[in-house]
């Protein structure tokens, strides 16, 4: 109704008039001037601040934020009343600024400034607040691993992303300013010219020509609405970065129907790389990896990877590791260049935690930290020489992913050209190349996370750090990543640590294999050594086995959990261990079997999953612990098994391994 009270009462014939007058002009003149002005010391001072309240932790900080905004409630003839007993001249600082540097500012232009930044700032430090406390310090740091430093991590990764707060602020802020009547009339005055601001205006013409102030008030009116409609509801301050970047719209990852073209590969050799870590040898051309999958991960999860390719020549430098990790994590890591380490551990074992101690990133774990002969301990995150892919990939929704996968060549001084001609390679490489000028919002998860690698290989570091990188990958791209990802480790002069829960990567991938166990290190050896001999049953059931914890008791363990199990091997009366059972080692009858088997249970069958060619079959029991048998189709059709069913279980002692904890 108020504005529509407006809208009709709007003398529409004389509306030019009213607002081309001499004193409307200049009023408008005037709160232009101080409303910018008023912007420009809100952005100058409320940027810092919001920085302040968003990121710093200190004591009195909720204090601080209700200072902040308190204008915002505080009603503005009150808030001029208390401006004029703080800078005025016979306030608690207006006698000091003025003796001191002559300045005066009740009744002069700059007090309406200061007037109206009192109570717009508000609005742009509410705003990009909200912004930085939604945008992940993932991306920051991920830029930091990169080797950008603050001041380039804040110019091209947290301004870009938190760019649509700081608008809002800014426009709201600017908005605030420019319609300031109550705390400017009382504290600056209302002097035509060099006070009289458009809304102090309205105020006088509403005595003497309420025709005038009406088409006046249309004025402030369609700018204020302006505004409003140009923030399009984003006043809150990017609100669609508090999840992260905009989600891809699956997590499968198909070939593209229609890529995105991109420039043709550069006629001119690839740019020397200024003092490389490490030479990537060619990659196979993509037959080499079928569609199906690979050859080298056909094998079964327990066998051993094939061995890597030898490591041609190079004067390149190589960079061993060593860590001394103390805090949650207690453990020390050695290994030389050109070692692989999968880290692997139940959820809240330690893997990230590890990984972030070793960048500097987190208080809950630090490490003592040396790549080949150099201490890197004392040195800043983007000092280190540590690329990080985490388990999102982090990609900077604002560059494309021709521009991420530069971005560490770039923070390294490597010239634009050379380093997206060096980007360019590496997706060609990760087979998405022709998604280059794609950005992440217009990738799969699949291919976001292709970039994500892509991106830490060019950055050439000294040790590489990747969180489940394949996790968002469907089975047919995992196997050919997993190909392309091999044949790059196996030139690279550096140390690598792959957090994974996937056995085949693991074991296809890794030469060790780290477990960790509430920060601390339960196994660490090669990949066919922690196959055989898991010391964990996390371990044993990752890697696809029955795993039963107990204590040695004659010919066989005391289940922890209640039962028996026979086996043919001996260990110490009542030492701890586990027993192993391969699933293909468990025989399913829908009777009690007859003949050799030691070891037989009643059990019911609670779920069936396939495995490539094979079913898995959980059958649970009320003798024993739950069970996982491997059998195939026309067996599983043969016996009638299906979810509920009654089985008998049973297991030759001859097949249970018993492993000394």
């Amino acid at each position: 109704m108020p504005l529509l009270g407006i809208l009709t009462r709007t003398s529409w014939g004389e509306l030019g008039a009213h607002l081309t007058g001499p004193d409307v002009t200049e009023a408008l003149r005037l709160s232009l001037v101080v409303s910018f002005w008023a912007l420009g010391l809100s952005l100058l001072l409320g940027v810092p601040l919001a920085w302040l309240l968003a990121r710093v932790d200190f004591p009195g900080k909720a204090l601080v934020r209700s200072l902040v905004l308190l204008p915002m409630v505080l009603p503005p003839t009150v808030g001029g009343v208390a401006l004029l007993l703080g800078f005025g001249r016979r306030g608690l600082l207006g006698p000091w600024l003025e003796g001191t540097f002559g300045i005066t500012l009740p009744f002069h232009t700059s007090g309406a400034v200061v007037a109206a930044t009192f109570v717009a700032m508000p609005f742009l430090v509410i705003s990009l607040e909200g912004a930085l406390g939604g945008l992940r310090p993932r991306y920051e740091e991920t830029a930091a691993s990169l080797g950008a430093s603050p001041f380039r991590v804040f110019l091209t990764v947290t301004l870009p992303m938190v760019a649509p707060g700081l608008a809002a602020g800014a426009a709201l802020t600017w908005a605030r300013a420019l319609g300031e009547f109550g705390a400017t009339i009382t504290f600056a005055g209302n002097l035509p010219g060099t006070t009289q601001t458009l809304p102090l205006q309205v105020y006088l013409l509403l005595q003497d020509s309420p025709e005038a102030a009406t088409s006046v008030s249309l004025l402030l009116l369609a700018i204020a609405m302006a505004v409003l409609v140009a923030l399009r509801g984003r006043w809150t301050g990017g609100a669609s970065l508090r999840n992260g970047a905009p989600a891809a719209a699956t997590t499968t990852d198909p070939p593209p129907s229609d890529p995105a073209p991109s420039d043709p590969p550069p006629s001119e050799p690839a740019p020397p790389n200024p003092a490389p870590p490490y030479s990537a040898p060619s990659d196979p051309a993509p037959g080499d990896a079928p569609p199906g999958g690979e050859p080298h991960d056909a094998a079964q999860p327990d066998k051993p990877h094939p061995s890597r390719a030898p490591k041609a020549a190079s004067t390149a430098p190589s960079w061993s590791l060593h860590a001394d990790v103390s805090g949650f994590n207690e453990l020390t890591l050695h290994a030389e260049p050109g070692t692989t380490i999968a880290v692997v551990g139940e959820n809240g074992a330690g893997k990230t935690t590890l990984l972030r101690a070793l960048l500097g990133l987190t208080p809950r774990a630090h490490a003592d930290l040396r790549l080949g002969e150099l201490d890197v301990t004392g040195l800043a995150p983007h000092r280190r020489g540590v690329a990080w892919v985490p388990q999102d990939g982090a990609l900077f929704p604002h560059l494309t992913a021709l521009g991420n996968t530069a971005y560490g060549l770039r923070a390294q001084g490597v010239a634009r050209r050379e380093a997206r001609a060096a980007a360019q390679q590496w997706l060609d490489r990760l087979g998405v190349g022709p998604l280059a000028h794609r950005k992440p919002a217009q990738l799969s998860g699949g291919q976001a996370q292709r970039v994500a690698l892509a991106r830490a290989l060019a950055a050439r570091p000294r040790l590489l750090l990747l969180d489940e990188p394949l996790a968002a990958l469907d089975q047919t791209t995992r196997a050919h990543v997993r190909h392309t990802l091999r044949t790059h480790l196996a030139g690279f002069a550096g140390v690598c640590l792959i957090v994974t829960h996937d056995p085949v990567e693991a074991v296809s991938l890794a030469d060790r294999v780290l477990v960790l166990d509430a920060g601390r290190t339960l196994q660490d050896g090669p990949p066919a050594e922690v196959t055989r001999n898991p010391r964990s049953p996390w371990v044993a059931r990752m890697l696809g086995r029955n795993a039963w914890a107990g204590q040695a008791s004659g010919d066989g363990l005391a289940l922890a959990g209640g039962g028996r199990i026979v086996a043919a091997e001996q260990l110490s009366e009542g030492s701890r261990a586990l027993a192993i059972i391969a699933p293909e080692s468990v025989s399913v009858h829908r009777r009690r079997p007859d003949g050799s088997p030691r070891n037989v249970w009643p059990g019911t069958v609670r779920e069936i999953t396939a495995s490539g060619s094979r079913l898995r079959v959980l059958i649970t029991s009320a003798e024993a612990p739950d069970l996982i048998a491997e059998i195939t189709p026309d067996a599983a059709a043969e016996l009638g098994l299906a979810e509920g069913a009654a089985v008998w279980s049973s297991v030759k002692a001859t097949e249970v391994t018993l492993v000394s904890l």
